[in-house]
């Protein structure tokens, strides 16, 4: 019988899990800090299982996804990923796969997908060993100079190809053949390869999300993040569409789904919402469409879908501004829609135009915010700093800007350069990196410029968090004290000895008149900024009255 295992790597290096920096979100566990592992549902491996399921009745499939393990760890005493990985695989060897497939999207699961991919060959010497989603997508050559371990590398998505490789007789001259396959000797010969893509999504049956645990995934600080999402269990991912048509310098999703968007029908996303509100009782559902509000049509038929059915809805990977006009926003109101995230990315005109390319004004970035503050929608604004060719003049005009919106919470990451996206290869053609490309994620810099150094960009983050979300909060200034108190509760929450939001988290219990709590807060920030430097600095910094 076909055995599938399919295997999710942690998105995050070992060092930054077991030592996380000082401006980084960390659990508590047993008296020590370990980083904290965002986890959201492998959408991409429930569709391949799903797909393949759909034509193979018989076959069986198995997830170890190791953001959710390392998540749920109580203690981790490992001196490498590399012993975890092994222990933990270890486990699965009476699944006796067939065929292992490891899904690596981002920078920092780059190694950890290579050390998985030399265990899995040690444990499982008789499996086909494969790799797909972005880093092999575009990393190819890099992955085959390191290691021998994968018997290929999908190109772009792989529900066709996976299924017909598993329905070939002969697999090895089937490798060869598709040019959706890349492997060792297609490297070297200098072959090109070609996307194999579903045009009708409705070919991918309903989602295998009996792959995942779903009450494991509320507890990743990616949900927890979310105010709007007060159930952590019963929350599902949900795709309605593959691709995007923009042309931002900071993505690369386009190398993997491709620009030409294609969708699932509205009767069948209506279908599955349906199945998963009433078969599986899903309280929220989170998008991960990369461009929702392509179709704006489309997109206000699924609201109402989701309307009718009654459930929270999250869209986590933010909603392209230019398309929220004051009737979708009052649409996704009326249903419910309480907390959306604005792919903002920057606050000066002149890096959103040329060095983005990024199809927005500052004046309907304005109007935006205005509108959601307007109609009682929770923001967050999505922020990328750090960009090849930012000046530090252009972060001072973008902070000055953003002090003046009425958004409720930013989320301020450094530029990353992804592999396949435009930035990246102007990072390469500049010799602007300075470490590995696999060492960098949203908190940590490696880009380098003529402008400024990564450890620069790194500082200017923290403190334009700080300035954006506590000081100048602006929740607090227009008088919305519970607002403001709930954010600084909730990164109290995910950072323990945050001590700006106690001491803000104290100054809005004074103001609603819990003044117990106001001075208990008090004197916990105070407590902490004496023992640390780290927050002394920033004490000292903003003038706080400790």
């Amino acid at each position: 019988m076909e055995k599938v295992l399919f295997i999710v790597p942690p998105c995050i290096r070992y060092e930054d899990f077991v030592h996380p920096t000082s401006n980084a979100r960390f659990r508590d566990k047993n008296g020590k800090q370990f980083g904290n592992v965002l986890a959201d549902m492998p959408i991409g491996v429930m569709s391949l299982s799903s797909y393949i399921k759909k034509y193979i009745p018989a076959i069986e499939t198995k997830l170890v996804d190791f953001n959710i393990i390392l998540n749920k760890l109580e203690n981790f005493n490992y001196k490498s990923f590399k012993d975890f990985f092994k222990d933990t695989l270890k486990q699965n060897k009476d699944f006796n796969p067939t065929t292992i497939c490891i899904s690596a999207l981002f920078s920092p699961a780059y190694q950890n997908m290579l050390d998985i991919g030399d265990i899995c060959r040690e444990l499982f010497p008789n499996s086909y060993i494969f790799a797909g989603g972005a880093l092999p997508t575009n990393m190819y050559d890099d992955i085959f100079k390191q290691t021998i371990c994968f018997d290929a590398l999908c190109y772009g998505e792989g529900e066709i190809p996976l299924l017909k490789f598993i329905q070939a007789k002969d697999k090895i001259e089937y490798l060869e053949q598709d040019p959706t396959w890349i492997t060792f000797t297609k490297v070297y010969n200098n072959k090109t390869y070609q996307y194999s893509f579903i045009k009708d999504l409705d070919e991918i049956p309903f989602y295998d999300y009996g792959l995942c645990n779903v009450d494991d995934y509320g507890i990743s600080p990616a949900i927890i993040a979310y105010s709007a999402v007060e159930e952590k269990t019963q929350n599902y991912h949900v795709m309605t569409s593959r691709g995007c048509n923009f042309k931002c310098t900071f993505c690369s999703s386009h190398t993997v789904h491709g620009r030409e968007m294609r969708y699932f029908s509205l009767e069948r996303v209506k279908e599955d919402f349906t199945k998963l509100k009433n078969i599986y009782g899903a309280h929220t559902l989170i998008f991960q469409d990369d461009h929702f509000l392509k179709d704006k049509e489309r997109a206000l038929k699924i609201i109402d879908i989701v309307k009718e059915l009654n459930v929270k809805v999250v869209f986590q990977n933010g909603l392209a501004l230019y398309s929220l006009t004051k009737d979708i926003l009052i649409a996704l109101k009326s249903a419910g829609v309480n907390h959306i995230v604005l792919a903002v990315e920057s606050g000066s005109q002149r890096v959103l135009k040329d060095l983005m390319h990024k199809p927005l004004t500052l004046e309907i970035i304005e109007r935006v915010a205005n509108d959601c503050r307007e109609l009682g929608i929770y923001t967050d604004v999505n922020l990328i700093i750090g960009m090849p060719g930012e000046t530090k003049k252009d972060l001072e005009d973008a902070r000055e800007f953003l002090k003046k919106i009425p958004t409720n919470w930013f989320r301020i990451t450094v530029a990353t350069p992804l592999v396949g996206s435009d930035m990246y290869k102007t990072c390469l053609e500049k010799g602007y990196i300075k470490k590995s490309f696999a060492d960098c994620h949203y908190k940590k810099a490696i880009v380098e410029t003529e402008d400024f150094t990564a450890e620069w960009i790194e500082d200017m983050q923290y403190v334009m968090n700080l300035e954006l979300n506590f000081i100048e909060n602006s929740d607090y200034i227009l008088g919305n004290y519970q607002d403001a108190l709930n954010g600084f509760l909730n990164a109290i929450k995910a950072k323990n000895d945050h001590a700006i939001a106690f001491y803000c988290a104290s100054r809005c219990y004074d103001k609603i008149g819990e003044k117990e709590k106001a001075k208990e807060y008090h004197s916990i920030a105070k407590d902490i900024i004496s023992k640390s430097s780290f927050w002394k600095n920033y004490a000292d910094m903003f003038k706080l009255d400790i």
